[in-house]
């Protein structure tokens, strides 16, 4: 990959040079002053980032799978009942670590592309018995946005604990977990976070930290117990050391940059331009003639396009798209792999890389043979962002 290439998958994305500056720093001892007031701050400012000002943030080294794995681990024991709202590949692996764990599972699925229905969860958590219930905010395999603000309530009626895996949604999708009432908000660094890849992050009610500690056997893993980690969050937080595993240092070091960006761009400007540069997307795939996995606009992800492949163009168009100096991502889903691909659009995204992205795209469906208007789908997403300025 040249460095004037464009990475536009959805994870990892491009990085602000300040947080990329800030993972560079010289690395200072886990228990130095300096970095027990840096991570401090950035547990701090998680909560701030999550809208969740009285939940228990934990920061801990590893991927999205293991923040999933963290909130699992800790909210169930076996044989109590979980609900997954299936939108795809991730919901899956969700049910997955469920199963792991011993819960018994209990699944709300759909097509791909589609979301269940509200009310059909809300029948189901009302059949009675659940302990949680699960859904994932934007499945990054669909480019599906599931309605989670109505999902999270229905649980909470129903007593149920809510986790929202925001893994490709979090700081790029609106979410407000402590109005909404979700349990848990898990996510990891390297997608709206602006994080290089390494961090597992959860925001944790406190109605789920009770329930955590009400548990009757001890969580099965080790390195994903809260009884491990919580002492280490408190403690830097408190502006003191302690250990259990060494710390990620620079990459605590580049969250505490990028937080700090997040919050002074603001999380509602921050939503709103999401949704800006995905409406500017969106037009430029419909001049170019292309269909998005997602059913229809509602259900459709701010922070990533799954587009189908027209008639006549497969998966070589990625490659074609990379000589035009963009990075793009093929298709994830199982059942639909070889029939799409994926652009992901988030964190430091603005109007000069939509237009780079979908001239890219453009100039790759033409030497796939693609007919399209010279020109359309530039056109169409610069006209949409000039008419959102």
């Amino acid at each position: 990959m040249s460095e004037r290439d464009l990475l536009m998958i959805p994870g990892p994305v491009e990085f602000d040079p300040e947080v990329m500056r800030a993972l560079g720093t010289k690395t200072a001892s886990h228990v130095a002053p300096e970095f027990i007031s840096i991570f401090g701050r950035a547990l701090k400012k998680v909560r701030e980032v999550c809208l969740a000002p009285s939940a228990q943030p934990f920061v801990v080294a590893g991927s999205g799978t293991l923040a999933m794995e963290l909130a699992v681990a800790n909210l169930v024991e076996p044989g109590e009942r979980a609900l997954v709202v299936n939108t795809g590949y991730f919901s899956d692996r969700m049910a997955l670590l469920l199963e792991r764990y011993g819960a018994e599972v209990v699944q709300e699925k759909c097509a791909p592309g589609e979301v269940p229905e509200v009310a059909a969860v809300e029948r189901v958590l009302a059949s009675g018995r659940f302990k949680v219930m699960t859904v994932t905010h934007v499945d990054t395999s669909t480019g599906v946005l599931a309605p989670v603000e109505a999902l999270v309530k229905a649980a909470g009626r129903h007593g149920v604990l809510s986790v929202v895996d925001g893994v490709c949604a979090t700081a790029g999708e609106t979410f407000h977990q402590e109005a909404w009432g979700a349990d848990v908000y898990l996510t990891a660094s390297q997608k709206a976070i602006g994080v290089p890849p390494g961090l597992a992050l959860l925001t944790v009610s406190q109605k789920a930290m009770n329930a955590w500690r009400s548990r009757k056997t001890p969580v099965r893993s080790l390195y994903a117990d809260f009884g491990e980690w919580l002492p280490i969050m408190e403690a830097y937080e408190a502006g003191r050391a302690a250990y259990f595993a060494t710390p990620p240092v620079n990459l605590v070091y580049a969250l505490e940059v990028s937080l700090g960006q997040i919050l002074r761009e603001g999380m509602e400007a921050r939503f709103a331009r999401h949704r800006r540069m995905a409406q500017a997307f969106r037009a430029g795939w419909r001049a170019l003639g292309l269909k998005t996995l997602p059913v229809n606009e509602a259900v459709t992800a701010n922070t990533l396009s799954a587009l189908y492949y027209p008639e006549g163009v497969d998966v070589a168009m990625l490659g074609r798209a990379r000589e035009q100096g963009v990075v793009l991502a093929g298709g994830l889903h199982p059942q639909l792999k070889t029939r799409y691909f994926r652009v992901g659009h988030m964190n430091v995204v603005g109007p000069g890389d939509v237009l780079a992205t979908v001239g890219a795209v453009e100039r790759a469906l033409a030497a796939a043979g693609h007919k399209a208007q010279p020109g359309a789908g530039v056109a169409a997403a610069q006209t949409e962002l000039l008419a959102a300025r």
